[in-house]
């Protein structure tokens, strides 16, 4: 994969290359201050970029406008998000009305290898790579929602799939049948009021959506 890296830290920007490199990927570009970021994008249209949140000049959001506006100009280009802690309105800012091809990952993960690769994979594939704990932090501001209806263990399906999950994921991690992890996902469609017309990869994402990208969430 061709990726592009925005990090002000040296060290972390530094070791990302390393381990992107050494994992087969060729890292195009890196960016170390905001203003650098969308440049650097639109000119090498990465397979995917890995930005930090905050970054010079402002120590603000300079990384996360960055991404939303290249996702803007190259519609889909899929971004993963790092951040030092979980940060509820720029998660579900980032997450807005389109959730194919975006991660959103404490910088903590990137020390778990294979779990950072797996996430920048299935972000470049055009899937989704949310942290558990900002799937958690999301979801526990949610007060008087559908959500209220579903089960214990429909919770924890549309859990793992705000993370981007698979059936066969969820199945392993849950010790339970693919079977019933359909069952319980149709459950959760009937339950949030998604339209049976619609295919099952556009109701996962607004099972998601119904979850993440509510107005609790920006509060």
């Amino acid at each position: 994969m061709r990726v592009v890296i925005a990090e002000d830290n040296a060290l972390l920007r530094e070791g990302l290359v390393l381990l992107l490199t050494s994992a087969g990927h060729e890292v195009v570009a890196v960016a170390s201050t905001g203003p650098e970021v969308l440049p650097a994008l639109l000119e090498h249209r990465p397979d995917v970029a890995v930005l930090d949140v905050r970054m010079p000049p402002g120590f603000r959001d300079e990384g996360l406008r960055a991404a939303l506006e290249a996702r803007r100009e190259v519609r889909g280009l899929p971004v993963l998000v790092l951040s030092q802690y979980v940060e509820e309105t720029y998660a579900a800012e980032l997450l807005g009305d389109d959730v194919a091809g975006v991660g959103y990952l404490l910088k903590d993960r990137v020390g778990r290898v294979d779990e950072f690769l797996d996430a920048l994979e299935r972000v470049a594939a055009g899937g989704m790579a949310l942290d558990p704990e900002v799937v958690t932090e999301l979801m526990s501001r949610r007060r008087d929602d559908p959500v209220d209806l579903l089960t214990p263990r429909e919770r924890e399906v549309l859990h793992l799939m705000a993370e981007g999950r698979d059936n066969t994921t969820i199945a392993t991690a849950l010790s339970v049948t693919e079977r019933s992890v359909s069952k319980h996902i149709g459950n959760v469609f009937l339950k949030l009021g998604l339209p049976p017309q619609s295919d099952s990869g556009h109701r996962r994402v607004l099972a998601v959506l119904t979850y993440l990208n509510s107005p609790s969430t920006k509060s």
